[in-house]
Parts: structure tokens; sequence; C-alpha cells
């Protein structure tokens, strides 16, 4: 997987990947990023990749020329890449779409700034426009990191363990259940007993209930397209009944 930063400020970009799993990744060989500053790409003494919006109001609005010229100076990987612009107005990102990108060989992310970009570049550059939430940040830097560490999670071999993703949040449609490690009794709140068995059978069966009950108490909605199997069902009936007697 390569991915492809155009960015105004590459320091967020670059701070970011010296620690945790993206650094560790790219120093295994199993991403590469590299950042493009569009402000090299900007003429004049003052390298300006911004100016006022045609029409008048408020803030700025990036230039065309500079972002056309960054994209273009980027080396393509064979036909499998994807422009990508970072947006409010985008659809939103969600781990479905995590998967599904994870299998391209480059990203090339546009971190737009001030008012937005100029419409020209969405229309001649741009494959498709993401956002990752319903508001707006000051820029794209913080969505194409947000976008870089989901997908790479999925890059085979990111992770240590086989299994890692799989059970991780909205994998299968649910929150993840309930997390415990050392000590067995912290200020008086004890590890549920079933997690000490050895019975790896009713293990799995509680982490599943425990996650249908998060889901349901969380984020009902995300139940309507969630793979739910007969067992899932019944478990939910008799959370709803548990939860209509309180």
């Amino acid at each position: 997987m390569r991915y492809d930063v155009l960015t105004i400020f590459p320091e967020m970009i670059r701070a970011y990947l010296k620690e945790g799993i993206l650094a560790r990744a790219a120093k295994r060989g199993l991403i590469e990023v590299q950042v493009t500053d569009i402000r090299a790409f900007a003429g004049g003494a003052h390298k300006n990749t911004d100016d006022r919006p045609f029409g008048g109001g408020d803030g700025m609005v990036m230039k065309p020329g500079p972002i056309y010229r960054a994209l273009d100076s980027v080396p393509r990987v064979e036909e499998n890449s994807l422009v990508l612009l970072l947006t409010p107005q985008g659809k939103r990102f969600d781990q479905e779409m995590a998967w599904e990108l994870s299998r391209q060989k480059q990203l090339i992310l546009v971190c737009g700034r001030y008012e937005g970009i100029d419409e020209r570049i969405r229309e001649l550059c741009v494959d498709r426009e993401l956002s990752i939430g319903d508001y707006v940040l000051s820029g794209g830097e913080l969505a194409a990191l947000v976008l870089m560490d989901a997908v790479s999670r999925l890059v085979p071999g990111v992770l240590g363990g086989q299994n890692s993703t799989q059970e991780d949040s909205f994998e299968d449609g649910l929150l993840e259940y309930p997390h415990y490690t050392r000590p067995r009794v912290f200020m008086g709140r004890e590890v549920p007993e079933i997690l000490l068995s050895g019975d790896h059978e009713k293990i799995r069966q509680w982490r599943r209930a425990q996650s249908l009950k998060r889901t349901l108490e969380k984020r009902p909605d995300l139940l309507q397209k969630a793979q739910l199997t007969g067992e899932d069902g019944a478990i939910l009936e008799k959370l709803k009944e548990g939860a209509e007697k309180q």
C-alpha cells in the first residue's frame, strides 16, 4: 500500500508517522507514505496557495494551479490508484470503506484548507470525496491521518494477531465486547469470572452477548445492518426483555 499525501503542512503528517502502527508498518515495508508540499508548486515569492473567492464572501479558497501541478508530480502505481479529497461534503468513511480502500495499491490524499479547494480540481482530478464525520476541521490533514490509520490496520501483516481486525468494533456491524487485564481486582471491581474459567466456548458466548448488549445500549442503529445469527437474535430478545423490566 502506498499513500501520497498532498498538503500545505507536510510536517503535520510526518510527525504522526514517527510513532505507532504506521511507523512500524513503514519500517517493515508494508506501507509507504510520501508527503508532497503543495506550496512547492505555487508561484511567486510568497508561494501563495490560496486567493479570494470569485463572487465575494469570507475566507480564502485554495488555488487550482498548485494542487494540479502537485498531483501531476505524483508517480502512479499501475492503474490501481485513487485520488481522494478529504472534505465534509464527501461520503462518510466507515469500516466497510476502509476494507475497500485497503485493496488498492495507491491512495492519493488531497488535504484541503480554508474555505475549500477550487471546484475545478474536484471536476478534473478527484476520483472520490470522503468525510470522517459531520463536522468541520481546519484542514484535511487530520482526516487523512485517520484514513491512513484505519486502512493500514487492514493491510496484511500490519497488526500482529491474525484475528486482530476480525474482532474490532464494526467488523461484523457490532461494537466490540469489553476487555480486561491484570490485576484481577481494581478499585474493588473484579474481572468477570467467566474470563478466568478457561472454557473458550463459554467465553466466546459471553463476549458475543456483551457485544450485542453494548451495541443495543450505545448504537442500536447498527443492529439494522449487523450480521446476526439466530443465536444473536435470541440474546437480543432477552436483553430487550430485561431492559423493559427495569
